[in-house]
């Protein structure tokens, strides 16, 4: 039995859309805060320069990425439940607020040469904001999707994926600008052009950042789409709610953490050392390689191109034949395709980015479909806070891919660009055992037992009372009118996200003329 719709709080209400709203307005909203967290991943751009204007080692600038991936997952899990109280938009201004003092405070601290400001700002604050806005709009999209809950969180989702090909060109156009020319030969970028740089990404981002939080809604609790109907969905789509702490206390919520972990950290294992990657796995003996740097950027980029769509193409897929069968395409399929790299990766260019395209398709599908599992097994109620708790998985993964892959390199030995595949492949296999475990885990996964379900009455006077405290708040009529036309909406964040597009197309093409 559906549990029934629960009383919302003050914040929701002012947010509630009419019976006229169009939901095609949410998905641009969704992609604009994710094109602008997504930066994170775009980092590599200007490492050097901070490197080398701290004079720092790589593990000490190193620390910035990953302080800012272990915050996103650890407030993530923190707040969850407050964005799912609260609603999207005061979600995304609070993101908004964290992301854009994490670039500011880590300008001051570039102009000051103070490296822990950088850790406190991009990494820590701005973390937070990371956190906050990745799950801010993902139950949102869900809720005005129902029909095609893995098509609704693709297209957020794809936008985390896209915001490191909008922001590498665009960081380097701006430090270009900031340096008075490209560096030469063996230069890099100057610190204060790296510091001017995130002054103005703080402004560009408060703005499309700002722009999400205008024009989010939310459905309202009886809404449907036309032509839905709930209890025709699929079998193993639940239609009751389990709340999060006792999501927590369930077989499926840990057997999904393991899930995304070797998803995740598998994916980490090509991503994190891919322009090095390609290079060594086409070294001979002599310590030449047959992949020019300019093609090893084309790889990079065709990398992230693959991790982009298969956000979007496998998500959408997974409503189709449905969350279980999916990821085991993921985790059965990449784990033989793996195992094919690692053997095989180094007899042919063509085989070799063909398998690590379409392993990345499932790195970026794994991070899409999931929100969708969760709802199809604890329902919608709390599955931010839900979906929250279990990126916790992404901040472990984002520490133990590198420590892997890195490992088996020291153990290796060489300099850098003296390795060749043999360094690679312990850790290629290691990830194929990874991938394995990854694969029985998603086969014990099943449906949720009845004595974890809410119960209706219960459900309501709890969130009533967690919501009290804003009971005396005034409470907006539901509106249908959007602020922004559909068209204009879509205008918006189209054009950045095809200026990323065609700079990464671009740059791929190189990997094939070379």
């Amino acid at each position: 039995m559906s549990a029934a719709a629960p009383p919302r709080s003050a914040p929701m209400q002012k947010i509630t859309a009419g019976p006229d709203f169009n939901r095609w307005l949410i998905p641009p909203a969704a992609l604009g805060i994710h094109m602008c967290i997504g930066q994170v991943y775009g980092t590599s751009v200007y490492r050097d320069a901070i490197q080398v204007h701290f004079d720092a080692s790589h593990t000490a600038i190193g620390i910035i990425f990953s302080l800012a991936i272990v915050m996103l997952g650890l407030s993530a899990a923190l707040f969850g439940s407050w964005v799912d109280r609260n609603g999207p938009r005061r979600a995304i201004l609070a993101s908004t607020v964290c992301w854009v003092s994490g670039f500011v405070i880590g300008s001051v601290g570039i102009f000051a040469e103070q490296l822990w400001l950088l850790y406190l700002g991009y990494g820590v604050i701005g973390g937070i904001g990371l956190g906050i806005g990745y799950i801010a709009p993902v139950s949102t999209l869900m809720k005005w999707f129902p029909d095609r809950p893995g098509m609704g969180t693709g297209m957020a989702i794809m936008g985390f994926g896209v915001g490191a090909m909008i922001a590498t060109p665009l960081s380097n156009f701006f430090m270009n600008i900031y340096n008075g020319g490209a560096p030469g030969d063996g230069e890099v970028h100057s610190g204060s052009s790296v510091g001017m740089l995130f002054l103005t990404l703080a402004a560009l981002y408060l703005c499309m950042m700002l722009f999400s939080a205008l024009i989010v809604r939310v459905p309202a609790p009886d809404w449907k789409p036309a032509g839905f109907e709930p209890a025709a969905q699929k079998k193993n789509v639940s239609q009751n709610n389990v709340r999060v702490n006792t999501a927590m206390k369930t077989p499926q919520f840990w057997l999904l953490w393991t899930v995304l972990f070797v998803n995740i950290t598998a994916g980490i294992g090509i991503l994190e050392q891919a322009n090095a990657f390609v290079r060594d796995f086409f070294r001979d003996g002599d310590g030449n390689t047959a992949v020019a740097l300019a093609a090893a950027g084309g790889f990079v980029a065709f990398l992230s191109l693959t991790n982009t769509l298969g956000r979007f193409i496998w998500a959408s897929t997974s409503d189709r034949i449905g969350r279980k069968p999916i990821y085991m395409i993921y985790l059965g399929l990449g784990a033989l395709l793996y195992f094919s790299l690692a053997t095989w990766g180094n007899t042919s260019m063509a085989l070799f980015i063909v398998l690590a395209g379409i392993i990345l398709s499932f790195y970026g599908g794994g991070f899409a479909t999931i929100p969708a599992y969760l709802r199809d097994l604890f329902g919608t109620f709390q599955v931010g806070a839900i979906h929250g708790r279990l990126l916790t998985a992404w901040a472990c993964a984002g520490v133990a891919g590198p420590l892997i892959v890195n490992g088996f390199l020291d153990a290796a030995g060489g300099e850098p660009g003296t390795l060749t595949a043999d360094a690679y492949r312990p850790a290629l296999y290691t990830m194929v055992g990874l991938l394995v475990v990854g694969f029985i885990a998603n086969l014990l996964v099943r449906p949720v037992s009845a004595e974890h379900h809410m119960e209706n009455e219960s459900r309501g006077a709890d969130e009533h009372s967690a919501d009290s405290g804003n009971a005396e708040e005034p409470v907006a009529e539901p509106t249908g009118k959007p602020i922004v036309p559909v068209p204009a909406a879509w205008l918006i964040v189209g054009i950045p996200i095809l200026y990323g597009l065609t700079y990464t197309f671009i740059n791929g093409v190189q990997l094939f003329l070379h």
